[in-house]
């Protein structure tokens, strides 16, 4: 994937940020990697070189170079993924494991960060975007956007157990429920269950079943509001419908 920008579409003069993320919020690079620039004193603040990551920028106003390169405003990028089983959901790891990156090889885009994650062990639909403003109305847990999973549990699941996972539970990281549960499939000694969130906490499904005394084989997310992952094959990814981006936006 390369990173370059493509344009200088200006993001308005009274936007203020440090510097890191300015040049995240460019779609330049991660904020890790920003750093890490600045650091090596390749960055230029205004014709100065910058040391200090947290140094204010006046983001459309104040002029940002790396190597000597002006960092513009990179064209808004909306992507979805279908995240395999085992990937890490980060730019760099520094174990050297694959991350959801990898899939993205070979994408014309500038720096585009995951909106939102899924674990190593979590499969599915997994947005991208550098769109920071859209990202982060996905993510309120005050819009209560729902997202869809279909979980593989080691019980054969019944009415009463989806009941009890939409009552919830108390744990270390606060209250753990479902906003919706319903039994998808049973096998002879599994089955598969269909969880809807409207909040996410960190592996808010595999503790709540946890708590239940269930083992999560697999879990997979299938949609995010009205986007479904449908037939989009793993591994593969596809940019959004200029209708699916604002679809996201406007949901509640």
């Amino acid at each position: 994937m390369s990173f370059p920008p493509v344009s200088n579409d200006k993001l308005g003069s009274q936007r203020r940020c440090g510097l890191a993320r300015a040049l995240s919020k460019l779609g330049f690079c991660s904020r890790t990697e920003a750093f890490t620039f600045i650091r090596q004193r390749r960055v230029h603040l205004n014709g100065q070189c910058c040391t200090n990551p947290e140094r204010p920028v006046r983001l459309g106003v104040d002029r940002i170079s790396v190597d000597g390169a002006q960092v513009l405003t990179a064209k808004k990028v909306y992507l979805m993924l279908n995240k395999p089983r085992g990937l890490v959901t980060t730019a760099r790891d520094e174990r050297g494991r694959k991350t959801v990156y990898d899939c993205l090889e070979g994408a014309q885009v500038p720096f585009i960060s995951p909106v939102g994650r899924l674990d190593q062990a979590s499969e599915g639909l997994l947005l991208f975007t550098n769109d920071t403003v859209w990202s982060a109305g996905i993510t309120d847990d005050n819009r209560s956007i729902r997202k869809t999973y279909h979980v593989h549990v080691d019980v054969r699941p019944d009415d009463s157990l989806c009941a009890s996972l939409m009552q919830g539970v108390d744990s270390d990281v606060g209250p753990l429920a479902a906003h919706k549960a319903s039994v998808l499939r049973v096998g002879i000694k599994n089955g598969w269950i269909e969880i809807e969130l409207c909040e996410g906490r960190n592996r808010h499904i595999r503790r709540l079943l946890a708590a239940h005394g269930i083992n999560t084989l697999r879990l997979v997310r299938i949609a995010i509001g009205d986007l479904f992952l449908g037939s989009l094959a793993k591994g593969a990814f596809r940019f959004l419908e200029e209708s699916e981006v604002s679809s996201l936006r406007t949901q509640p």
